[in-house]
């Protein structure tokens, strides 16, 4: 049995922040299909900025947008390591960079506003890429640490 990178009893920083970060991604996952959390699951686009769909009645979301937060829950397994958690912790924060600057970058009602994503998520965007980085700093500052990974 796995404790997702927990070596004596003893996770790194860096594996704890993944590791919720994983959680809180896949779970936001799932509530974007559920209805009531999410508006307009019915009429939810795969694509597009026409997606009328907002999880939380704030966030515009799409199918695309949804599977992309899943793939974050990656960090569940970068968790495992504690290499493999830093290294998720800056990919994440530099992806986050990017949306951010994307959402700055494209209009809400452009077509090149695929994920699709509104001024909601760009303020969300911001404080997730500032989240990622300052995780990825304050776990490096950790002494001592040589590489933990999960026994199975």
């Amino acid at each position: 049995m796995t404790d997702f990178g927990a070596t004596n009893g003893r996770r790194t920083l860096a594996q704890t922040l993944a590791l919720v970060f994983g959680i809180v991604f896949l779970l936001t996952a799932i509530l974007g299909f559920i209805p009531g959390i999410t508006t307009n699951v019915d009429d939810m686009k795969f694509a597009g900025e026409d997606s009328p769909s907002e999880l939380l009645g704030l966030f515009q979301v799409s199918i695309l947008h949804n599977i992309a937060h899943g793939l974050f829950g990656i960090g569940i397994l970068a968790a495992r390591r504690h290499d493999h958690a830093r290294l998720y912790l800056l990919a994440s924060g530099i992806v986050y960079t990017l949306l951010f600057l994307y959402g700055l970058i494209v209009s809400e009602d452009s077509s090149a506003n695929f994920v699709p994503l509104n001024n909601a998520d760009d303020v969300l965007h911001l404080g997730l890429l500032i989240a990622f980085f300052a995780a990825y700093y304050v776990s490096g500052r950790e002494r001592g640490v040589t590489d933990r990974a999960a026994t199975v």
